[in-house]
């Protein structure tokens, strides 16, 4: 199955403005490439709220920006051997944003990256 993806909100509102004018459902879905059913339920919504925009999830807040997360991931990449709590205060002095080193962890998981300590000097298997 294909990931899902979000219709935008000018796809959104050209759907409603083609409904509105008469067009079929079924049209407006191969016009957007989108299953029927995501029509529908989008004509149901407007209906129901008057508007097209998504309504907000429950769930806490990201703490960090897509921006700060590439912040994050670059820092990582250049700096191989940067701990998660080199990165946190990196971030925190280039951008103001208070985060854990957990949050910074969390974040390079998502990448495929893990905070790399250095090694003791003596040790061979490094």
């Amino acid at each position: 199955m294909p990931p899902r993806r979000k219709m935008s909100d000018l796809d959104r509102g050209r759907a409603i403005g083609w409904l509105q004018d008469g067009v079929a459902a079924r049209q407006v879905a191969q016009r957007l490439a989108v299953a029927p059913s995501v029509i529908i339920r989008l004509k149901q919504r407007f209906h129901a709220t008057g508007r097209v925009q998504e309504r907000q999830r429950s769930g806490r807040p990201r703490v960090t920006t897509q921006r700060e997360d590439r912040f994050i991931q670059r820092q990582a990449m250049q700096q191989r051997m940067a701990t998660a709590n080199n990165i946190r205060q990196r971030l925190q002095a280039t951008t103001n944003t208070v985060v854990s080193g957990q949050t910074i962890q969390n974040r390079l998981h998502n990448f495929g990256l893990r905070a790399r300590r250095p090694c003791p000097r003596n040790n061979p298997n490094c």
